[in-house]
């Protein structure tokens, strides 16, 4: 699956659910997921993994034409840990 209307078809067949419903909860998933990080919080999905927000601190950077030096401000990003399962199932032996 690439794209979300991969995952929104694959997801209707698993669950025997119209299109509709499991696009739907993809929105709002994403939603959710999106909400909670934004609040500086942490989502956990057992079998997938966890997403979280990681704070990145202000540093010195080089600007690639010049060369000179500038600062990059602190920020916060998204991060994702894989759980060992999902982990596992990518590495097949």
């Amino acid at each position: 699956m690439r794209t979300k209307k991969e995952l929104i078809d694959a997801l209707a067949e698993r669950t025997q659910q119209p299109k509709n419903v499991s696009e739907a909860f993809i929105d709002a998933l994403g939603d959710a997921l999106r909400d909670t990080l934004a609040k500086g919080d942490e989502v956990v999905l057992p079998g997938v993994g966890k997403f979280s927000v990681k704070e990145k601190a202000a540093k010195t950077g080089r600007n690639p034409r010049t060369g000179e030096a500038i600062q990059i401000a602190a920020r916060k990003a998204p991060a994702f840990s894989a759980a060992k399962v999902l982990k596992d199932a990518v590495d097949v032996k």
